[in-house]
């Protein structure tokens, strides 16, 4: 185990310490158990289990089950009554601390901790810790195996396959250590799964195995609804207007990818994408992990957040964990503004989940690209968009002509049509004040029409549909003219 931020004190040191309560959020319960016994075993004090369906259970001397503790009020009853010093682990107790009778009880226990000298362990795959406990609880962490203990389980699954077969596993030396490094940020169960389907396949470690083991682990590391593996992301050939910030990412790829010739070089951080709505920073984003040639995941950070205090801290904590797992990869976060804004009746939770994502950002050493984007500049923090936050703040501003005449070209060459069939000048002047997305639907509307008069889609189809058209930069005229004011001199244009 390590210790989570804050709590640099090994277990063994915070049992010896006497911490009433201790919080250990974790998907390894097994693995959590059997490093919580050996932490009691090493400062003397017995260790109980308990679950709702088997009940209250000693496991350092071996007794029977104690099933008429299995209701969480008797259990914790039963501690709080017994005196007894001892590490007793509630497991998945999370569902039942809605009941506030039972955070009272557990309260309870850990204000008569001088007297009993009762440590209560809340473990499960979740642990959030209502207010009343905050300040009797130390939170931990049980560390993800490092690279020996991931090289020990692909060769136990090795031993496995060959016991079971009566062979032996065929590996790529390059290929194992590939494997090796590439399932690291995975628990133990979850790097022997991906293990077990790269070798059970054919009998064989190859490189051909390791596209499929990283989609396994992106798909692992997806959880909560926070983070996501984006599978499609852009050429900058399917963009237009956005040379400048090609050509910004092309000088930094070789930095971020740590190649050869680039060891001085400080890896870029990220990019601040700021623009009016629907000129194409979310395809910027993906377009960004296209030329570099990483992988792309996208955070919600109103995902992150949860009713329970530290829980939404915890949360951006595993995303943000998860995605240095990956690394090199690009870390997208879509309308920032909306996941750091802060409410008044969230009890100060936008603002903490706001200073981690800061201390990460300052302190990170994996090789993570964020690429964030941001719509309404006045809803971003200060703090945020300082200098030295991010390596660049890039402007999208409404294409220019040419820009659109690509951009029609673009989505017509996507649909079948011959953009030569099109007097693209024509369709650019008509545009004037449209973004890239509004012309697009454009272009989709006019097939709808087409296809309703049983005819192809042509040069009147699309003027028509861009005449039916209000764009955004006239329906909101006054706040497009502020943004773009705003960015004068403030910010790089992208094209």
């Amino acid at each position: 185990m390590s210790a989570a931020p804050g709590a640099p004190e090994p277990l063994e040191l915070l049992l010896a310490a006497r911490v009433p309560v201790l919080a250990v959020a974790t998907r390894e319960e097994r693995r959590a158990l059997a490093r919580l016994g050996e932490a009691a075993r090493a400062v003397g004090l017995p260790f109980f289990v308990w679950t709702v369906t088997e009940g209250l259970r000693r496991v350092d001397v071996p007794q029977p089950a104690q099933r008429h503790n299995t209701d969480p009020g008797a259990v914790l009853g039963h501690v709080r009554a017994s005196g007894l010093r001892a590490v007793y682990a509630l497991c998945d107790f999370h569902p039942f601390l809605d009941d506030p009778v039972r955070v009272r009880l557990l309260k309870d226990v850990a204000l008569r901790f001088e007297e009993t000298g009762a440590t209560l362990v809340l473990l499960g795959h979740e642990v959030p810790v209502p207010p009343e406990l905050e300040p009797y609880t130390a939170r931990y962490e049980l560390a993800l195996p490092d690279e020996a203990e991931r090289r020990r389980i692909v060769e136990e699954v090795a031993r496995e396959w060959a016991a079971a077969r009566g062979g032996r596993v065929r590996a790529d030396p390059r290929a194992l250590e590939l494997l090796v490094a590439n399932l690291a940020g995975l628990t133990a169960p979850e790097v022997r799964r991906i293990a077990r389907h790269a070798v059970y396949d054919d009998g064989a470690v190859t490189q051909e195995d390791l596209p499929a083991a990283m989609e396994a682990k992106y798909r692992l590391l997806a959880r909560d609804g926070v983070l996501r593996y984006v599978h499609e992301t852009a050429a900058f050939a399917e963009t237009a207007g956005m040379e400048g910030l090609r050509r910004w990412l092309a000088e930094r790829r070789a930095a971020l990818l740590g190649e050869a010739g680039a060891e001085g070089l400080d890896p870029p951080r990220g990019v601040l994408l700021i623009g009016v709505q629907g000129c194409g920073k979310s395809l910027a984003a993906k377009a960004a992990a296209g030329l570099l040639g990483v992988p792309l995941l996208g955070m919600d950070l109103g995902a992150v957040h949860d009713k329970w205090h530290g829980e939404s801290e915890r949360r951006l904590r595993e995303a943000l964990a998860a995605a240095e797992a990956m690394a090199p990869c690009v870390l997208w976060i879509d309308e920032l503004e909306k996941g750091v804004a802060a409410d008044a009746a969230d009890g100060g939770t936008a603002r903490r989940v706001l200073g981690g994502l800061l201390t990460w950002m300052a302190e990170r050493r994996a090789r993570v690209f964020l690429v964030a984007t941001a719509n309404d500049i006045s809803g971003l923090p200060p703090e945020l968009v300082r200098k030295g936050r991010f390596d660049e703040v890039f402007f999208v501003d409404l294409p220019d002509a040419g820009t659109r005449r690509r951009i029609f070209a673009i989505h017509l060459r996507r649909r079948g049509l011959d953009p030569r069939r099109f007097d693209l000048g024509a369709l650019a002047a008509e545009s004037e004040g449209f973004s890239g997305a509004e012309i697009e639907q454009a272009v989709v509307a006019a097939r709808y029409r087409a296809h309703a008069e049983g005819a192809e889609p042509g040069q009147l189809h699309l003027l028509d549909a861009l005449r039916a058209t209000r764009p955004l930069s006239v329906l909101m005229r006054e706040r497009v003219e502020a943004l773009r004011a705003w960015a004068r001199g403030r910010t790089v244009p992208v094209g």
